[in-house]
């Protein structure tokens, strides 16, 4: 028994853009070897800064990064990067 595949309905306008695409009239406008370098760009680490935190907070942080299997540092940065961008919200 074969599996049953929904189809996908697209409106004109997806329609016109999907026609493009497969007649090739649609070019990137960046290179692979671009994306790649914008990508190392937005995630390149270019400040350091000193923060004070209890010994438990610490200590709670090698934890969990140790649980993770990457350093500490590495993830505090990954908090503090998901908070400034809104995807960890504050509980307050």
């Amino acid at each position: 028994m074969g599996k049953k595949q929904n189809k996908i309905i697209f409106d004109d306008y997806e329609n016109e853009i999907l026609e493009a695409y497969e007649s090739g009239k649609l070019k990137p406008l960046h290179s692979k070897t671009d994306f790649q370098t914008i990508a190392k760009n937005s995630m390149r680490k270019n400040r350091k800064i000193n923060i004070r935190i209890t010994d438990n907070d610490l200590s709670a942080l090698q934890r969990r990064a140790a649980r993770e299997g990457i350093p500490y540092q590495k993830l505090i940065g990954s908090i503090l990067h998901k908070y400034a961008s809104g995807f960890l919200k504050d509980s307050i």
